[in-house]
Formats: structure tokens, C-alpha cells, sequence
């Protein structure tokens, strides 16, 4: 697990264009799941664009916080579709 938000910042970096299934602390005990691909990444947010057959939204963004304090977890996929947890 990167150990600072440069760390994660730089590990977005290198995959953005990436699937990804995306889990968030919803609040009151719920979990959000949500897969798409990681599109942009800024100075202190990233920009997720989801799939439209699932959600309502088009993309979300998170701070590399959440990332760090663990209330978003993410899940990337290669190409052989194994599963590379960021966490």
C-alpha cells in the first residue's frame, strides 16, 4: 500500500486508461461498488468515469485522501483481467 499521497498519486499515474472497480465507504454502515475506468488524475483529486448501464452518474471524483485513509478502495484490472488492488 503507498505510504503517502505522492505515492498514490504517482500509482494513478501510471494507470490511468485502466478498468477499475471502485469501493467507497457510502456512509451508516453502506458500501458503494462501482466499476469504470480512472480518466484523469489532478494535484489533489481523480476523475473516474463509470459505466453508464450501472449508475446514474457519468464519473466521480476522490481525493488521494480517501485513498490513504482507506475510505475508497481501489481495484484495478490488466489485461487478463487479474485483479491489481492499489491497497
Amino acid at each position: 500500500m503507498p505510504k503517502t499521497l505522492g505515492d498514490i498519486k504517482k500509482a494513478l499515474d501510471s494507470n490511468l486508461g485502466k478498468r477499475l472497480m471502485l469501493k467507497a465507504n457510502g456512509g451508516r454502515r453502506k458500501t458503494i461498488e462501482r466499476s469504470g475506468v480512472l480518466t484523469e488524475t489532478y494535484p489533489a483529486v481523480f476523475v473516474v468515469e463509470l459505466d453508464q448501464e450501472e449508475n446514474a452518474f457519468e464519473r466521480v471524483s476522490y481525493s488521494y485522501a480517501d485513498v490513504l485513509t482507506e475510505t475508497v478502495e481501489l481495484t484495478f484490472y490488466d489485461d487478463t483481467t487479474r485483479s491489481i488492488a492499489l491497497n
